[in-house]
């Protein structure tokens, strides 16, 4: 949704596919959600961004939005992402993690976006450190997690694709 690199939606959509074994399909360039902006923060409300993608017609299991601008959540200043647990939608922003390295931009967007997608699974908040489910609230916490889950989120993750597609998925821990 708005101005997003095409090279970080197509990072976000390979790591998808690798590491969760998810088929993956990219929309055309939506509009920025003005419907989620709150004027007096300067910010968009992330439940408002998943409550559209809810409300799409059927057609994928998951939606994911990646936008732009600033997302928050009532209780937090702002998020990187946000997902309904075990539900079809979660929004990710790329607002706060730019970095002069394109490398470090694009790895610190496909954290957030398998991390949401892990929650839509319906994997919560892992307190394992070497854990991609682990919650981050700052980009020295975003980087310090790998681009993986720890063995116990990696097997949930794997049953739980099981049971909503039936096979297991081709999913490769990244070395």
């Amino acid at each position: 949704m708005g101005s997003i690199d095409t090279t970080t939606v197509s990072v976000i959509a390979a790591n998808l596919q690798t590491i969760l074994g998810l088929n993956t399909r990219v929309l055309a360039v939506q509009p920025v959600p003005e419907y989620a902006f709150l004027a007096r923060r300067g910010q968009y409300d992330g439940g408002k961004i998943l409550q559209a993608l809810t409300a799409v017609p059927a057609g994928s299991q998951f939606r994911l939005a990646v936008v732009a601008v600033d997302i928050f959540t009532p209780i937090l200043t702002f998020v990187f992402g946000e997902s309904q647990l075990g539900g079809i939608a979660a929004v990710i922003s790329v607002f706060r993690t730019k970095s002069n390295n394109r490398k470090t931009s694009y790895d610190r967007a496909a954290k957030i976006a398998i991390h949401e997608v892990g929650h839509l699974l319906g994997i919560v908040h892992c307190r394992a450190p070497d854990c991609l489910m682990g919650f981050s609230n700052n980009l020295d916490k975003l980087d310090a997690l790998p681009l993986r889950f720890c063995d116990a989120c990696e097997f949930e993750a794997g049953r739980l694709l099981m049971h909503l597609f039936g096979k297991p998925g081709e999913r490769r821990r990244p070395g």
